[in-house]
């Protein structure tokens, strides 16, 4: 059996630089070897792409549950999708884990002339604003919505897309604009119902949800972590109304799905868990 390759000891938090990247790099390239990992040797790019976007929903897990020992470990499992990515495309000749990390500190050092050169900046604006005239540079002319990733959830690539638009001047003057787009948008719903046109309909109800992230970025709002907040206050309500089934009726109806409680029980359930929260 061959041992791992060696890595230092644990450092002191002042004392740490970066050290221990090359061991990852190297732990990767030895599970990735000939006589390496056989999963591992079968991973390709694109197989891959599901577990950085896993990877990265557990970093903020873990960033929302303020536990540092967890956001620790799922930087660590984000970390190696990028090491992994990195070894493949050398594999291909492509670029090797090193011209990752270049290519990033060449970016970050070219759009902080205010920190590396002698461009002076009166705040944060000032340093986005920059920024963005700089990213633009970068780009040479590429169409304005191409550097919104496809692959986002769809919630948060409708608001991307609203900033940069909206960066252009191709926006509401303000939120009472947008509100009113959200009412139209749902009467534009409400007619592709009525007409019972499933295609319509998916298309409607898009600008519906396009309407709201839009009138959510007017009011200074994510979008995002406002359904995301709606999500867990649902969870946590309908775990109180699973709670008073399981009391009163010993857990939800089995049989062929057919068997349900009245609404008007679950509806007093879910009113009394609401009650709970304040």
């Amino acid at each position: 059996m061959n041992s791992p390759p060696s890595v230092s000891p644990a450092l002191l938090l002042s004392e740490q630089q970066g050290q221990t990247f090359p061991y990852l790099v190297r732990l990767m390239q030895r599970l990735l070897a000939p006589d390496g990992c056989p999963w591992d040797r079968e991973q390709t790019p694109q197989t891959l792409k599901r577990y950085v976007l896993e990877e990265a929903c557990e970093v903020i897990d873990a960033i929302d549950s303020g536990d540092s020992q967890a956001l620790c470990d799922e930087l660590g499992d984000l970390a190696l999708q990028v090491a992994f990515l990195a070894e493949l495309a050398r594999a291909q000749g492509q670029f090797g884990p090193d011209d990752v990390v270049r290519a990033i500190s060449e970016k970050l050092v070219r759009r902080h002339p205010h920190v590396f050169a002698d461009t002076q900046v009166k705040d944060s604006a000032d340093v986005l604003k920059n920024w963005d005239a700089i990213k633009k540079t970068e780009k040479g002319g590429r169409p304005l919505l191409d550097g919104v990733p496809r692959a986002l959830p769809a919630l948060q690539r409708a608001q991307r897309i609203s900033e940069k638009v909206a960066k252009v001047g191709f926006d509401w003057p303000n939120a009472a604009g947008s509100r009113a787009k959200v009412t139209e948008e749902l009467g534009e719903l409400d007619e592709a119902i009525a007409a019972e046109n499933r295609n319509h309909i998916q298309e409607e109800l898009g600008d519906v949800l396009f309407a709201l992230v839009n009138l959510a970025r007017h009011l200074k709002i994510d979008a995002d972590a406002a359904l995301r907040g709606t999500c867990e206050r649902f969870v946590n309500r309908f775990s109180g109304v699973e709670k008073r089934v399981t009391e009163k009726h010993g857990g939800w109806p089995s049989g062929d799905g057919n068997q349900k409680l009245p609404l008007e029980e679950l509806d007093e359930y879910w009113e009394k868990a609401k009650l709970e929260e304040i």
